[in-house]
């Protein structure tokens, strides 16, 4: 691309050097190198955004002709343009699949959590009217512990 040699980068450095000095040369050089890392990351995500364009623009046109002959003697690009499009469109519907067996384990298991929870509720409720009523005994007992005369 850029027909840079040796001598020419060593010039360049000489002249940033003098141009810059010692102190600021090492800041300017990451700061290139940050730009230049970052036009090369752009570069490769707009390099594989076209790619995959051009990818599935080839999967449509194969599904077209596939289309067109009714899915009968396909060329062996056609077939493994549906074989890939097929593998796809099971990978897309996979994952709710899942899901749905999961909902339908997570509504017994919520239904099972609600009647614990509900027993929980209902164990801490008696424990709780339990306890005042002992709280009430024993004040009940120092009150008329109170009321005798001490000697």
């Amino acid at each position: 691309m850029f027909d840079v040699g040796f001598w020419e980068l060593v010039l360049i450095a000489i002249m940033g050097l003098v141009i810059l000095g010692p102190e600021r040369l090492p800041v300017a050089i990451r700061t290139i190198r940050g730009w230049i890392s970052g036009a090369r990351k752009f570069s490769d995500t707009v390099k594989a955004e076209l790619t995959e364009e051009l990818r599935v623009h080839e999967l449509h046109t194969n599904l077209k002709k596939a289309e067109e002959s009714n899915l009968q003697n396909l060329s062996p690009e056609v077939a493994e343009s549906l074989k890939t499009l097929r593998e796809a469109a099971d990978s897309v519907t996979a994952p709710f699949k899942k899901i749905d067996t999961q909902t339908v384990e997570s509504k017994s298991a919520i239904s099972s959590a609600s009647s614990i929870e509900a027993d929980i509720g209902q164990n801490i409720n008696e424990s709780i009217e339990q306890l005042a009523e002992k709280a009430q005994t024993e004040d009940d007992l120092k009150d008329k512990s109170s009321d005798i005369p001490q000697r």
